[in-house]
């Protein structure tokens, strides 16, 4: 079964999964908070999922940051409508910062460089693929 990680904004989700053995993270896509239900539900027509990690938000001082309340709320609303699926947090500070900079190093242009939405499937990746490391050890 797949695990799927999320990078959570009030504009705009990131979403990467596994591979069914769970060796390889990959961008699934980036949605608005207002349809992420329904595209789970379709997600889970083909796809099953044993597990989300959500990036949760802190400071550098390791307290919540002001996003905080909003992960808070979608990981409620991922509880009440999958409530057979695990939910673990991950501290995703710098996840943005190293998405940036792996887009940046890729060549792409600078077009290419600035969408947001790349950004946010990349930090989520970035997420899925830090849990997997930490599973491995």
């Amino acid at each position: 079964m797949r695990v799927m990680a999320f990078d959570y904004g009030t504009k705009r989700i990131g979403i990467a999964v596994t591979d069914p053995l769970q060796i390889i993270a990959t961008g699934l896509d980036t949605i608005h908070p207002m349809h992420i239900v329904d595209f789970l539900k379709n997600y889970f027509k083909t796809e099953q999922v044993e597990r989300f990690i959500v990036g949760e938000p802190k400071q550098m001082d390791n307290t919540p940051s002001q996003s905080a309340i909003h992960v808070k709320g979608f990981v409620g609303l991922l509880k009440k409508t999958f409530p057979d699926v695990p939910i673990e947090m991950l501290d995703e500070r710098f996840t943005s910062k190293m998405a940036s900079a792996t887009i940046a190093q890729s060549g792409m242009n600078k077009k290419g460089r600035q969408n947001k939405e790349l950004v946010d499937t990349i930090s989520a990746v970035i997420l899925l693929q830090s849990w997997m490391d930490r599973k491995m050890f």
